[in-house]
C-alpha cells in the first residue's frame, strides 16, 4: 500500500512530503494508522550523516503511536482498536541468547532499526513520520490506558532509553539519582526517578530551567558551569545519568559518584569519553557504563509505570510542515521538551 510521509532526500537536505510502499501484512504482522510521532534528537543525526551513510531517501521516527486497522492472521495479541507503539526496532533474530533472554535491542544479528534498517526480507526501514507502518506483531507495543497519546510517543524512546538504566541501577528510596542535561532524555528521567522514589539532582550548564526542573520532580539543582559545583557534590550520587549530545568531562562526574555509584551514558556526545586515570574508577568503587534503550519486555513494563505514575513528555505538537522548523529548534535547544507530529497533518 502507497502511504504519505515526510521524507529526507539526501543528507542535510530538508524534509518532503512523498508517498512510500508499506508491506502487504503477513500473518505476524500488524498495520497502525499512526496518531503521534515524535521527534528524536537521533533523527536529526541520522538525516544528516552524522552517523555515517544513510539509505536515502529516508523516512525518520521511532517514537510511534497508533491504532490498529489490521492484523495477521497468526496475530493473537493485537485486534483492530487496539492503541499501540512502536518503538526504536521492528524485528530481531529472535533465537541469540539476547533475544531469548530479553534484550532484542542487542541482538546478536544486530536487531532491526525502525528506519535505515535493514529488515529480514532485505527491504528498507521506513520510520513514524508517515501515516501508516506495518510491524512484526512482536515489536508492537500496547499503550495503557490512561497515557495520553501524544505524549506518550516520545516514551518509546526517551522513556525506555532513561528507564532501563534507571532500573538496572536500582535508582529508588534511598538512593540519590543525578540527571546531566534537562532536554528530550534528560526531562523524562527526572520523572522516572523521582516516581521511583529516588532523590533526584539535576546537573545543567545553568539554572535558566531550575523552575522546570523542580517542577517535574527534582529536588536539587545546580549549574555544572559553577566549578563549585563539582566540589559541592563530590561523593554524593548512587546514579548518574548522562543525556547530552555534548562532549562533558567524564572524570569530573566520575568523582561525583558514591562508593559502587554508576556514571550511565546514554546521550550520544560527537567525541570520545576519556578517563585520565584507572583511580577514577577504582578508588572509590565506581561504573562507567552506558545503555541502549530495552527489550521488548521491559519497554512494555516502562509503559506500565509510566501509566501508574501519569508520566508523559512535555511536548509540543507540530504539523508535517513544521518538521524542518522543529530540527532548527532542537539543534538550538528551543523546545521544552519534545516535538510530536501531527500524522493526520501527513496526508
Amino acid at each position: 500500500m502507497l502511504v504519505h510521509a515526510y521524507a529526507a532526500p539526501a543528507a542535510t537536505e530538508p524534509l518532503v512530503p512523498t508517498t512510500i510502499e508499506r508491506r502487504d501484512v503477513g500473518p505476524h504482522d500488524v498495520l497502525i494508522k499512526i496518531e503521534y510521532a515524535g521527534v528524536c534528537h537521533s533523527d536529526i543525526h541520522t538525516v544528516n550523516g552524522d552517523w555515517g551513510p544513510q539509505p536515502f531517501p529516508l523516512v525518520p521516527g521511532h517514537e510511534i503511536v497508533g491504532i490498529v486497522e489490521r492484523t495477521g492472521a497468526e496475530v493473537t495479541r493485537h485486534r483492530a482498536g487496539d492503541r499501540v507503539g512502536v518503538g526504536c526496532m521492528v524485528n530481531s533474530c529472535g533465537r541469540c541468547a539476547n533475544c531469548r533472554g530479553g534484550d532484542e535491542q542487542h541482538c546478536s544479528e544486530g536487531m532491526v532499526p525502525t528506519y535505515a534498517g535493514t529488515d529480514r526480507d532485505g527491504t528498507t526501514t521506513q520510520g513514524g513520520y508517515s501515516t501508516h507502518i506495518v510491524v512484526d506483531a512482536g515489536f508492537v507495543l500496547s499503550i495503557p490506558e490512561g497515557l495520553d497519546a501524544a505524549a506518550a510517543a516520545p516514551l518509546l524512546c526517551a522513556g525506555i532509553t532513561t528507564y532501563a538504566p534507571l532500573r538496572r541501577w536500582g535508582a529508588g528510596p534511598g538512593k540519590k539519582v543525578a540527571v546531566v542535561g534537562l532536554g528530550g532524555l534528560g526531562h523524562v528521567a527526572v520523572k522516572i526517578a523521582h516516581a521511583m522514589g529516588a532523590e533526584v539532582t539535576v546537573l545543567s550548564q545553568s539554572l535558566k530551567k531550575q523552575e522546570d526542573g523542580l517542577r517535574l520532580g527534582a529536588d536539587h539543582y545546580y549549574a555544572t558551569s559553577d566549578p563549585g559545583t563539582f566540589t559541592d557534590l563530590a561523593g554524593r550520587f548512587d546514579v548518574i545519568i548522562s543525556t547530552v549530545s555534548v562532549d562533558v568531562d567524564v572524570n569530573a562526574y566520575l568523582n561525583l559518584l558514591a562508593l559502587d555509584g554508576a556514571l550511565v551514558n546514554v546521550g550520544a556526545p560527537p567525541g570520545p569519553l576519556t578517563i585520565g586515570h584507572a583511580f577514577l574508577l577504582t578508588q572509590p568503587r565506581r561504573v562507567l557504563t552506558g545503555s541502549m534503550i530495552g527489550g521488548v519486555a521491559l519497554t512494555q513494563e516502562m509503559l506500565g509505570f509510566c501509566a501508574e505514575h501519569g508520566i508523559g513528555a512535555d511536548i509540543e505538537i507540530i504539523s508535517g510542515d513544521q518538521i524542518n522548523d522543529a530540527y532548527r529548534r532542537v539543534l538550538a535547544s528551543d523546545v521544552r521538551y519534545r516535538f510530536v507530529i501531527d500524522a493526520a497533518t501527513l496526508a
